[in-house]
């Protein structure tokens, strides 16, 4: 049974204006059908479906890119296990998607695509669950961390500084997901605000939002001494090895911890790129790690961090909305980019670079549904 992209492709667009009735769907007919599964997720389902269509709608657009899709699958069949996902429960979650796209794509529905979804999610499983079988006898399905620093920077930005009881492999710019005592069974994802350390602790710049539940925990409930569950790191906007290219970094509020890590990763390396930070908040006071980074830009004389402000008229700095702030300097057009921060903001910052010429292939983000 070969892969057909184009069908599941053309079947899928259906689907996805009607995403949010059709994930619905998709977890009322999984725990009808499979009761038992019901326990192995969050009391509130919001956000995992949300979750759910991300991750369908990724794999489905990278079904001609099998090197990026198997390396997405890859973390994700790793990831799934902090869940207690076995191969059985595969056979489960398929059953119930293609129920859910034949039902919600019915007016083309047919055979033939009915047999493409059918290869392509079997493909899928097959890498999800080989990843996992392989990475079980190397690495724990989770990790079990201490909180050895907890330090407000706003009223709604903690740092903190954790320490895995075994060492977690990453790479800079990689994310994690995270659950707190409070909330069992619901997970969140950060993105890893340092590169890799000797002493093996790494660093979470965390907002609290509303209705946050774990942000929220962690920002204000968390303190020295509590521990923490940590799954397996993924994400794939990491630093470009053995480029030559100087580099721009765009980060909006904690979506500056990714790109904090890619920057030391670059000192560490020994190269010696220049590199521009734009690091952007709505006032001064929410620059909350600006100190830091100032310190880094001293002692690294190829770095210029530049701080902008959207919303603070007083500002006696860089005032603007960052997608605008890029387009002030010189082309980027020969620069590895790399941004992270809201989704809009992200989008638009993309938006504009390509526009002024940057080559998609060299403009790096990650696609994450966080509490960010």
């Amino acid at each position: 049974m070969s892969l057909n992209p184009r069908l599941v492709k053309e079947s899928f667009s259906v689907v996805e204006p009607v995403a949010d009735k059709a994930a619905a769907y998709f977890y009322g007919r999984l725990f009808a059908e499979s009761p038992h599964l019901r326990g192995m997720f969050p009391p509130a389902m919001d956000l995992q479906r949300d979750r759910l269509f991300g991750a369908l709608t990724r794999i489905v657009w990278s079904l001609d890119s099998p090197d990026s899709l198997a390396s997405f699958l890859g973390q994700l069949g790793r990831d799934h296990r902090k869940y207690g996902v076995i191969a059985e429960h595969y056979t489960a979650v398929g059953n119930a998607l293609l129920a859910t796209i034949r039902r919600f794509a019915a007016d083309i529905w047919n055979e033939e695509i009915e047999a493409a979804w059918v290869a392509a999610y079997t493909a899928a499983a097959n890498l999800m669950i080989g990843s996992a079988e392989s990475d079980s006898g190397v690495s724990p399905a989770w990790w079990l961390a201490e909180v050895v620093g907890h330090e407000p920077r706003t009223r709604d930005i903690a740092v903190l500084t954790l320490r895995p009881t075994q060492r977690l492999p990453f790479t800079a710019g990689q994310y994690i997901n995270v659950q707190v005592a409070r909330w069992p069974r619901v997970w969140r994802t950060f993105s890893i605000a340092n590169a890799p350390r000797v002493d093996n602790t790494i660093t979470l710049h965390v907002r609290a939002v509303p209705c946050g539940w774990v942000s929220t925990s962690l920002v204000r409930d968390t303190r020295v001494g509590d521990t923490i569950m940590l799954g397996p790191p993924m994400g794939t906007m990491t630093p470009v090895e053995r480029s030559a290219r100087d580099v721009l970094c765009v980060a909006g509020g904690t979506g500056l911890a990714p790109l904090k890590a890619i920057v030391e990763h670059l000192i560490a390396s020994g190269r010696r790129p220049d590199i521009h930070l734009l690091f952007g908040a709505r006032t001064a006071d929410d620059l909350y790690d600006l100190p830091d980074l100032i310190r880094m830009e001293s002692s690294f004389p190829w770095l210029r961090v530049l701080p902008v402000v959207s919303e603070q008229p007083s500002y006696d700095g860089m005032r603007g909305h960052l997608p605008e702030v890029t387009q002030r300097f010189h082309s980027w057009t020969e620069h590895e980019v790399y941004v992270c921060g809201p989704p809009v903001m992200v989008n638009e910052t993309v938006r504009r670079l390509q526009a002024d010429g940057v080559p998609l292939s060299r403009i790096h983000r990650d696609i994450v549904q966080s509490e960010r």
